[in-house]
């Protein structure tokens, strides 16, 4: 059986898992529940590693596929899909941050961004899934190419 067409499903349901575990995890830590917080924190960003995992896999074995959408909105969806990613990017170099503070104890600065990056990661989520639904579900899927080529619309 061949999986390659569920990869961007699969990493889609990982990355939605994360923002699901980070809304349970702030959660938790308003209820002064500071191990469940740990513990669900941590495994959103597990979640959001398998993601990272399956989609750097994927661009590097298969490539990116570009939008197969209608011709006349077609830029619409590449600002879009640059917003998106410079918010995942931007996001996940603040949730690396994020956890590396709680690590090491430093705590009121944890405090701090912890919320900022708690929100850049939905927002990131959410579009995150905007892409998944625009390249498979709304429309199909334009040619499978380099990541610079789908981007470009190449």
């Amino acid at each position: 059986m061949n999986f390659m067409p569920f990869l961007p499903t699969i990493s889609t349901f990982f990355i939605v898992t994360s923002a699901v575990l980070v809304a349970i995890g702030w959660f938790f830590i308003l209820k002064g529940k500071a191990k469940a917080h740990k513990r669900t924190m941590l495994s959103a960003a597990v979640s959001a590693l398998l993601f990272f995992i399956i989609y750097v896999s994927r661009t590097i074995f298969i490539g990116n596929t570009s939008f197969g959408g209608p011709e006349d909105i077609k830029i619409y969806y590449t600002v879009f899909l640059v917003f998106h990613i410079i918010l995942a990017t931007t996001s996940a170099v603040f949730g690396v941050v994020t956890i590396t503070l709680a690590i090491k104890r430093k705590l009121r600065i944890h405090r701090k961004i912890g919320p900022i990056t708690s929100i850049l990661w939905f927002f990131s989520a959410v579009t995150g899934v905007a892409v998944y639904l625009l390249l498979y579900i709304i429309y199909d899927g334009g040619k499978t190419t380099s990541m610079i080529k789908a981007i470009l619309g190449g």
